[in-house]
């Protein structure tokens, strides 16, 4: 018995389709990520004072929904490797729509933690990794940083598009209106858009000899992958690196308040992480022209503590708390696109969607509850204690990512299948 190992389309011979993809996913990921995520910073206060509950209680919700995320992220990777994109980001659209409908219709905090847990099950069902996993699929290695650059670089700006949108919705439709508008954004483009345009790529079949069907395989490669020291590695480097990243985007704006800048500016200074989150990603990009990406990667990650370690220095002046954001912001979201080069380089494509699932898991927990953390060491130390605790994080994530390139030289090559 034989069966064939898929490789992915060629984008650039009769695979135009693969970019109406990108731009497709680029869109639906930027809406995504507004609606289902960032807006919900701008609509915490009317909801916690229309509800007659606590701030921190609201916020917990916003957490739940990012641990059920978290949860769903192996299950969905599973389904990605075995039936594709198309029906699951279409089932997920679908549901993150009715959800935000729901959310505008909650009067009690029980009811909004169980809608903001929903939304953080489909959030995993329509986001970055179903994206990539997609992507992944239909590029080959020469194109695929590209495709995923162009994703990431347009979601880059979902914070900086939805949350002066939400805003506005706020202040002329009160927080309830502004999420059955957001609803109706997110329907009307999201699901056609998942529906109509993913779908499986073209494969050209190189038939190998085997007696094992695809999903034995796709089980043979997640289990290397899992043996493979570097992956843990690479997952505890993720975790330090997810912790800094989730802790400072939570509590800048309280540490630039307390070194004396006023409210307005400290929000417009850590407003730059957006923007800055899309410039270390064009660095990444074009720097891995010359440089492996998990060098790249160390260097920015190892830019990022001597930003935090400047702080408590620099940050009591305008000038100074710029340039430390900056420093620091260049790494905001480099790990969302390195990830996916280093796995698909790694352990190549057969099950990429189950070992990004299953180095999802962890890494968004520690992102959930790495703010929650901080906020108990700021009783204990103050924010000196917190941003100590930053570097050391991003430290420890320089050194592993370090090792995660040396793993190149010393190590068997662990890829299933050619990218």
């Amino acid at each position: 018995m034989t069966t064939s190992t898929m490789a992915p389309a060629d984008p650039t011979v009769g695979g135009r389709h693969g970019w109406r993809i990108v731009a497709a996913l680029a869109i639906t990921s930027t809406i995504g990520y507004g609606t289902l995520y960032y807006a919900y910073a701008v609509l915490l206060g009317p909801m916690a004072a229309s509800l007659g509950a606590s701030t921190t209680a609201v916020t917990g919700a916003l957490t739940a929904s990012v641990l059920a995320g978290a949860l769903m992220a192996i299950p969905v990777g599973r389904w990605l490797d075995r039936h594709g994109g198309r029906a699951l980001m279409t089932t997920g659209s679908i549901t993150a729509t009715a959800l935000l409908i729901a959310w505008s219709q909650v009067h009690t905090v029980g009811q909004l933690y169980a809608v903001m847990v929903g939304i953080g099950i489909t959030g995993a069902m329509v986001l970055y990794e179903p994206a990539f996993a997609v992507i992944v699929s239909w590029f080959t290695p020469d194109r695929r940083p590209t495709a995923l650059l162009a994703v990431t670089v347009v979601a880059g700006f979902a914070s900086t598009i939805f949350m002066p949108l939400t805003g506005l919705l706020v202040a002329q439709l009160g927080w309830r209106g502004a999420l059955l508008t957001l609803a109706a954004v997110h329907g009307v483009v999201t699901v056609p858009l998942h529906a109509l345009t993913i779908r499986k790529p073209s494969h050209v079949k190189t038939p190998i000899p085997t007696a094992r069907p695809d999903h034995t395989l796709r089980r043979i490669a997640a289990r290397a992958a899992m043996r493979d020291p570097r992956f843990w590695i690479l997952a505890g480097t993720l975790i330090a690196h997810g912790a800094a990243t989730s802790t400072i985007g939570v509590h800048l704006v309280g540490y630039l308040t307390s070194r004396g800048h006023p409210a307005t500016c400290a929000a417009t200074v850590a407003g730059l992480l957006g923007i800055l989150s899309v410039t270390g990603r064009l660095v990444l990009t074009g720097a891995r022209r010359r440089l492996p990406v998990t060098t790249i990667v160390a260097a920015v990650f190892a830019i990022q503590a001597a930003a935090v370690v400047a702080m408590p220095v620099a940050a009591g002046s305008l000038a100074g708390a710029i340039i430390t954001v900056t420093g620091f912001g260049l790494g905001f979201g480099i790990a969302s696109l390195a990830t996916p080069a280093i796995l698909a380089d790694r352990y190549g494509t057969t099950a990429y969607a189950t070992v990004a699932g299953r180095l999802a898991a962890p890494v968004t927990t520690a992102k959930a509850a790495a703010p929650l953390i901080a906020a108990t060491l700021l009783p204990l130390g103050g924010y000196h204690l917190l941003l100590a605790a930053v570097t050391v994080a991003c430290l420890l994530a320089s050194v592993g990512m370090r090792a995660v390139a040396e793993s190149r030289t010393d190590s068997g090559d662990h890829r299933n299948q050619p990218a």
